[in-house]
């Protein structure tokens, strides 16, 4: 890609069929909660303001980050700019009920210092649209122009999983036909961390689009094997969450190569899919940021810009604890990545033959 064909953060890919524009780097709001460690209220609002002084008009939220931290910083930050300026998506699926004992505010579920809340699952439609005015609230918003059901799948409920799809193919995705057909919301979809769920719902329910975590990125390409393709034929656009895969292709591991004790000051340095990265993982890591070594390119230019190349997609989320993680994002983004890594990436085994590049 040379210097003229550079992708700018702020082009626009509609979300499936609807009237909804995401530009091509968008802000996920999840680390601003306290994801592994706090972020306080101030370095929240420079985040958010930094990434709308770089061209992002996406941001991403939902109830279930911090018990609800995230959606008051978010509704804070964006609440005074035009309305038809930006595109706020936030979820439904948990019902977030008040917490009143000693250990309201402890850490959980990976959340540093969260409010004092606890989350309810509920797909039903009165639990759907019990969340989203909740939404609306803590927002301080009266509309919101992306709903995704949040986390519904069998890698979150495990054997209660059908319980739980009863709930949202009986009557929750009412709801969002409901609220979707009523303009309260532009597009409607899922936003979940496993892609055979979303296949699932397109086969019940007519979605716009997907929010994806982690499942299609430089190290994991399954997704092309059925997911993209049906999104492709059923027009539904697909949102990528997790392109660091939790922060170790943020980061690298070859200069962790020493004790593992190195990337302490950092809690995201070896994670993947939220947990620490196994040994198989790092190896791999390790031999694409070799490569990228090689040809020129920073580890995090090539984990950005790689999903974005998929025609089904319509927007890369980032999350960012700063406003300089939210400039060296779109720095990354920005950067010309010369069309031998992505051959290297294939020759090595590093990568599916048939994934689009940039």
């Amino acid at each position: 890609m040379s210097a003229a064909e550079r992708r700018t953060v702020g082009e626009r890919r509609r979300l499936g069929r609807s009237d909804v524009e995401a530009t091509a780097l968008g802000l996920g709001c999840a680390a601003l909660a306290g994801l592994y460690s706090e972020v306080g209220e101030a370095d929240a609002r420079a985040t958010i303001d930094a990434a709308w002084d770089a061209g992002m008009r996406l941001f991403d939220t939902a109830p279930y980050y911090g018990y609800t931290k995230s959606e008051h910083f978010v509704g804070a930050a964006l609440r005074e700019r035009p309305r038809d300026a930006f595109v706020l998506s936030t979820k439904a699926g948990r019902l977030m009920r008040p917490r009143r004992d000693a250990q309201a505010r402890a850490s959980r579920d990976g959340w540093a210092n969260p409010l004092p809340f606890e989350p309810v699952y509920d797909y039903t439609r009165d639990g759907i649209l019990r969340s989203f005015d909740d939404s609306l609230q803590r927002l301080g918003l009266a509309h919101i122009d992306v709903l995704l059901v949040h986390d519904i799948g069998a890698l979150t409920h495990g054997e209660h999983h059908a319980h739980y799809w009863r709930q949202l193919s009986a009557s929750g995705f009412k709801a969002l036909d409901e609220l979707r057909a009523a303009g309260a919301v532009g597009a409607i979809g899922l936003g979940v961390n496993e892609a055979a769920v979303i296949e699932d719902a397109m086969r019940e329910f007519d979605l716009d689009c997907a929010l994806l975590a982690g499942r299609y990125t430089l190290i994991e390409q399954a997704a092309l094997d059925t997911l993209l393709p049906e999104c492709q034929r059923r027009g539904v656009s697909i949102m990528i969450g997790g392109a660091f895969n939790s922060g170790i292709l943020a980061h690298g591991v070859r200069h962790l190569r020493a004790p593992r004790a190195a990337g302490a000051g950092d809690p995201s340095a070896l994670k993947f899919n939220y947990a620490e990265a196994p040994a198989e993982m790092i190896e791999r890591v390790a031999q694409i940021e070799g490569l990228c070594e090689v040809h020129g390119v920073a580890l995090p230019s090539a984990a950005l810009q790689f999903p974005y190349a998929h025609p089904a997609v319509a927007s890369v989320l980032t999350g960012a604890r700063s406003a300089g993680e939210v400039r060296g994002n779109v720095d990354a983004f920005a950067a010309a990545i010369p069309s031998a890594l992505w051959a290297a990436l294939r020759t090595n085994g590093l990568m599916r033959a048939n994934a689009p590049t940039p």
